[in-house]
């Protein structure tokens, strides 16, 4: 919808609109972790609040025989629904700085919407790696079912990349045959910018190439902890009702408030798929 005609009180040109959204969005995906390697389902429609989520605790075996006959079926355990909360931040542009832009005829600083848009990012990130006690939701971090590695000490060389190849092989024999990708608090993924022992690469070029769909590091993973996740859609995803939008909400001492909001929740179908490195300490 036009925004100008959507929110004639906000103030704002055409051209102006456009120049916030493009901060908005180029500021969220600078931000974004859990999108990188994770599908997205939807978007499914401003008004969705609920959407379900068929959970598979148990490994599946294809059938083989003469005549394609009793074939078991692929059932979930289980199905959820989970709530699709509103993840926001509010900011303000203020009225004297709109019309000292006007008049010299220099671009609005909208710097302020890059910063809601970089904390509406940051709380996807956490729904995605540590779910939502209030709302019910699990995280990659923390979903019943998940497989463990305890790692090693990643000071000495040779131990991350030891660790990495261990959770992917816990998950291939739970039959999550990849792509893998390889997210870590950034303590740990300081640690495997080191020079593998016996060569001249860093560790990190090793684990790349097990770890197909990327390496990333994320503040919202806290302590030595991280994870190897088989990023398929049979796995999880990432249901969008709302995605990334900005809206003028109300005006109020002459200045303009806004809004950068969302409506997501991700879904793990398979809690098997995700392997999660652990610090013995913890």
């Amino acid at each position: 919808m036009d925004k100008v005609m959507q929110f004639p009180e906000a103030s704002l040109t055409r051209d102006e609109w456009q120049e916030l959204e493009k901060t908005v969005f180029e500021s969220t995906k600078k931000q974004l972790v859990g999108r990188r390697f994770i599908d997205i389902y939807g978007p499914l429609g401003e008004g969705i609040q609920s959407v379900t989520n068929d959970i598979y605790e148990t490994t599946e075996r294809g059938a083989i025989n003469f005549h394609g006959e009793d074939s078991e079926l692929s059932v979930p355990t289980r199905r959820v629904t989970l709530t699709i909360p509103l993840l926001y931040k509010d900011f303000i542009l203020y009225w004297r700085d709109i019309q000292q832009a006007k008049l010299l005829g220099s671009p609005i600083d909208f710097s302020a919407s890059a910063n809601a848009a970089q904390q509406c990012a940051l709380l996807e990130d956490d729904l995605i790696f540590n779910g939502s006690k209030e709302f019910h939701i699990p995280g990659l971090m923390n979903v019943k079912g998940k497989l463990t590695h305890i790692r090693s000490d990643w000071m000495e060389s040779g131990n991350a990349f030891s660790d990495v190849v261990e959770a992917r092989n816990k998950l291939l024999r739970m039959g999550h045959t990849g792509p893998y990708a390889l997210v870590l608090s950034p303590e740990l993924y300081a640690l495997v910018h080191r020079v593998h022992q016996g060569t001249h690469v860093l560790e990190i070029e090793h684990i790349r190439e097990l770890m197909t769909a990327g390496v990333f590091q994320s503040p919202m993973i806290k302590g030595g902890t991280g994870a190897v996740v088989d990023a398929g859609k049979q796995n999880l995803d990432l249901a969008v009702a709302s995605d990334f939008d900005t809206v003028f909400l109300d005006q109020d001492n002459m200045n303009y408030f806004f809004r950068v909001y969302e409506a997501i929740v991700p879904r793990i179908k398979r809690p098997t798929a995700i392997c999660t490195l652990e610090d013995h300490h913890e």
